[in-house]
């Protein structure tokens, strides 16, 4: 019987305490915030992040904290405020939510927060007010998170937060406005490229200040300070944003967008992309000295910012990233695709003042726009001419008892099809999904086109059949369509290679399509002049 009672004690023991960590109640991890799991805290960049809305306070401000998850959500945690470098709570919180409850922490009531539940949770707000006497100092909010009981991480801080007796005001939590609408409110320049600052445009080396289709970005910090000036621009008629990553793709990069908001007005925002979706629009944290314009649809924006560059939603500590330009249109707001993206070649240190030079095209891409290239301004156009002009050619010799013409038409036009298929799949394999914009669009609608072309030839009917001429005249009109689709997504194709400010690439392809358009015309008229002219 005593044995009984032993265990029913102890498994009540175990439920309290079990049920005690659940609730939150963790007063006894208040010194080193660490959970009471017997297990030892992650060492990778945690998926969470801690993000206020100002980056200066003093006596008697409040400030807004929040915990976000970036993909996984966290279970369990726990938040202070501490002097920079200090292990001693300050101030006292407010909480906003039942999610979250205040704790006592070494007698000071109110001085950290914790979870109530075991409930999975993907954001947490805080007010923290700060002590209203005392020798105050720069603060971080420091977090641990919790995802299970044997995964959980400490010390995962915000920004700080300097005391500054003349504390500014608190940023937007989303975003700051400006209602400017000349271009002088904000005046990017080239100036101090490669000796200043970090620069990076789309064309290389663009100006500006002096061209309308310049894409520019350059940041600029000052030694023993945190702070990054940035600066963007370019033309487009919602938005452009700036990234910071650890490659070459979207998803986990730090983003500043420059769009315009619902009222058409010019706004910043901080925001992380967790892949080929709408970015997460983050509190705008420690940004200043912003401003921002729009003036014949050259949207500019710049700003000084004490964010840490995170591309894991952590306090990374790696200074090398890849630079990323995009731009495209918004609606009441909210960001589209993008249409427009440039990509530094290499990674870069934004505290060394350079000129950075664009991403060129991946192998894959290139072979994508080369097949396509041969396909419809080779391949394809020669088939098409084979069958309505050179007909009487090698006329009366058959081969597997079709006609000459007939067959090179075939082999042509199955290279063709069989040329854009693959190129269909290169494109999609190495972009991993819908990139946005025309050309996408206009590709996806030739190659529907052109699997169906050869697939409705095989089933027409004979040449003397009395309704043979629907089959002419859909199977021509078709190849017409396909035709001039391909050369419309070869353009919008090409405009993403051309870096150059004189188009250089584009002009050639002109070229390339007028010569063809020519002789289409010419040996149109030959045939008709042939057809009516008098017998030989």
């Amino acid at each position: 019987m005593d044995r009984y009672i032993f265990i029913i004690v102890l498994l009540a023991c175990v439920l309290r305490a079990v049920r005690c960590y659940s609730s939150g109640k963790v007063t006894g991890a208040c010194d080193n915030m660490t959970p009471q799991h017997k297990k030892g805290a992650q060492q990778s960049p945690a998926p969470f992040s801690v993000t206020t809305d100002r980056f200066s306070f003093k006596e008697g401000d409040e400030i807004i904290v929040k915990l976000l998850a970036a993909s996984t959500p966290f279970t369990g945690f726990m938040l202070q405020a501490r002097e920079v470098g200090g292990s001693s709570p300050l101030g006292s919180f407010t909480v906003t939510s039942g999610e979250a409850q205040p704790l006592t922490c070494n007698g000071l009531p109110n001085s950290a927060i914790s979870h109530t539940s075991s409930s999975p949770k993907s954001s947490i707000q805080g007010i923290w007010r700060a002590p209203t006497s005392g020798n105050l100092n720069s603060i971080q909010f420091s977090a641990s998170f919790v995802k299970d009981y044997s995964t959980f991480w400490v010390g995962v801080r915000s920004s700080p937060v300097t005391y500054n007796i003349a504390a500014a005001p608190p940023a937007s939590s989303t975003s700051i406005t400006s209602t400017a609408s000349s271009s002088s409110e904000v005046s990017n320049s080239s100036t101090g490229c490669d000796s200043t600052k970090v620069c990076f445009s789309q064309p290389l080396n663009c100006d500006p200040g002096v061209s309308p289709d310049c894409y520019f970005l350059s940041a600029m910090t000052s030694l023993g300070d945190t702070a990054i000036q940035l600066e963007m621009t370019g033309p487009s008629d919602g938005y452009i944003a700036i990234g910071f990553s650890d490659d070459q793709r979207m998803g986990n990069d730090d983003i500043y967008i420059c769009g315009r908001d619902s009222g058409g007005l010019i706004q910043l925002q901080h925001a992380f992309s967790t892949g080929r979706k709408t970015p997460e629009i983050l509190p705008l944290g420690n940004v200043s000295d912003v401003k921002s314009s729009v003036n014949n649809s050259i949207i500019s924006c710049s700003f000084t910012t004490r964010n840490p560059i995170s591309t894991q939603r952590s306090g990374g500590s790696s200074s090398l990233y890849y630079l990323m330009i995009v731009h495209g249109p918004s609606n009441n707001g909210k960001i589209g695709p993008h249409t427009g993206t440039f990509i530094s070649d290499t990674k870069v240190d934004i505290s060394s003042p350079q000129i950075v030079t664009s991403e060129k095209e991946p192998p894959i891409i290139k072979a994508h726009g080369s097949l396509m290239l041969i396909a419809w301004m080779t391949t394809g156009s020669l088939g098409m001419i084979i069958a309505r002009y050179l007909k009487g050619v090698a006329k009366g010799k058959h081969y597997f008892g079709k006609d000459v013409w007939f067959l090179v038409h075939v082999f042509l036009m199955t290279l063709t099809v069989a040329a854009t298929i693959i190129a269909f799949i290169l494109a999609f394999s190495e972009v991993g999904g819908w990139s946005g914009g025309v050309h996408p669009v206009l590709g996806c609608i030739v190659m529907i086109l052109a699997f169906f072309q050869p697939i409705g030839a095989m089933f027409r009917c004979g040449p003397h059949h009395h309704l043979r001429f629907l089959f002419n005249w859909s199977h021509a009109l078709n190849a017409v369509a396909i035709k001039g689709l391909a050369v419309a997504a070869i353009f919008t194709g090409l405009s993403y290679f051309s870096t150059s400010e004189d188009s250089w690439l584009l002009k050639v392809m002109g070229g390339f399509v007028g010569w063809e358009a020519t002789m289409y015309i010419l040996l149109e008229f030959h045939m008709r002049w042939k057809r009516n002219g008098p017998e030989p």
